[in-house]
């Protein structure tokens, strides 16, 4: 059948629609996987994995019988907020693409952690020698002295879903060093298999090397056990990546329960500092989300590019601890400084990670 002029152009705008619309392009917004916070990202056995802290408000307390003694006698102590005596457990996403994630549920519990009673929080991740390994805080020690266990501990599994179970059988780092409240680790393996472990709230941080086992702080070069790196204006979530060899400092600051919350970086040519400050470059944006930040970052394997995963408070939320998962594309410019990440409410399409390795 021949079609007049008007025919074909009709018909050639219908097919211009319909390849516009066929394959849309699915969006990694990780809101919809719940309320959570300080995520981590790593690639691991061919995946991409999220360790996040949980960060539901309705999240309810176990039954107290379900805890050992210490623990239970923990928790009738002291809290900043009771929600915190829920939080007893971490789960773990993974995904092949960064848009399709599969929850893993209770990846580390306090029941494989005797020592651990609630605040668990901000873990970090490693594989080592066949192991893996989750950093994590437990019991939300204020300050020293209060005869509280609790700090920084590390458990080990032999898959990155766990389960999870306590190596050391207490704390690894239980007390304040250089004025750093001992919360959010963060585990980094240099390229001289050296290991590194970034921490510390109320605003400082502190550098510590690894035994190669993970179970022990062991002296720097220069004697020091535990190295104050703390930039100016850092509250917590210390992050470490390397780049043409330059390393980055990264950290949360303002306040993680407003709009003041947001991340910033440093620059320095050891993993040890000193750092010097560069910036900010995520912060609130009143069309997309407030508060963003504790976020990590994902190069894909052998490739310069950059992702930041992060939490941040949805529009209209009122509770502090009403925060999603985001992960948005992170770009340097000519000169190897961090640009300010564009946050967006759709975040990145889909990067199959066996395209990525092939």
């Amino acid at each position: 059948m021949l079609l007049s002029r008007a025919g074909r152009l009709v018909l050639l705008v219908v097919m211009l629609l319909a390849v516009s619309h066929v394959w849309p392009q699915a969006s990694a917004n990780l809101a919809k996987e719940g309320w959570y916070a300080d995520p981590e990202i790593r690639v691991f056995a061919g995946q991409y994995w999220i360790y996040p802290t949980s960060s539901d408000p309705n999240l309810k307390s176990r039954d107290e019988a379900s805890f050992n003694p210490q623990q239970q006698k923990l928790r009738k102590g002291p809290v900043v907020h009771a929600q915190y005596r829920a939080q007893t457990s971490l789960d773990a996403f993974s995904s092949p693409d960064l848009v399709h994630w599969t929850k893993h549920a209770g990846v580390l519990d306090v029941k494989n952690v005797a020592w651990a009673a609630y605040s668990i929080w901000a873990p970090s991740a490693i594989h080592l020698e066949g192991k893996y390994y989750l950093f994590f805080a437990a019991n939300d020690i204020q300050k020293d002295g209060r005869g509280t266990p609790g700090g920084i501990g590390v458990a080990v599994s032999d898959y990155p879903q766990g389960p999870f179970v306590d190596l050391l059988g207490k704390p690894l780092i239980g007390e304040f060093q250089n004025g750093a409240q001992p919360i959010d680790p963060f585990v980094y393996q240099d390229d001289d298999g050296s290991v590194y472990l970034y921490y510390g709230g109320q605003g400082h941080c502190n550098v510590a090397r690894l035994s190669r086992d993970l179970k022990r702080v062991i002296p720097m070069k220069d004697g020091t056990m535990f190295k104050e790196i703390t930039p100016e204006h850092y509250v917590e979530g210390p992050f470490v990546i390397k780049r043409n060899g330059e390393y980055y400092f990264m950290w949360s600051e303002g306040d993680w329960g407003n709009s003041t919350y947001g991340v910033a970086y440093a620059k320095s040519k050891s993993p040890t500092g000193p750092f010097e400050r560069a910036g900010k470059i995520l912060q609130t944006d009143p069309k997309i989300a407030t508060g963003p930040g504790h976020h990590s970052v994902l190069q894909l394997p052998g490739k310069d590019e950059w992702f930041i995963v992060y939490h941040r408070h949805p529009l209209g939320t009122t509770d502090a601890n009403q925060r999603v998962m985001a992960i948005d594309a992170m770009h340097f410019d000519a000169e190897g400084n961090i640009l300010p990440v564009q946050m967006t409410a759709e975040g990145v399409g889909e990067v199959p990670l066996k395209h990525v390795m092939k």
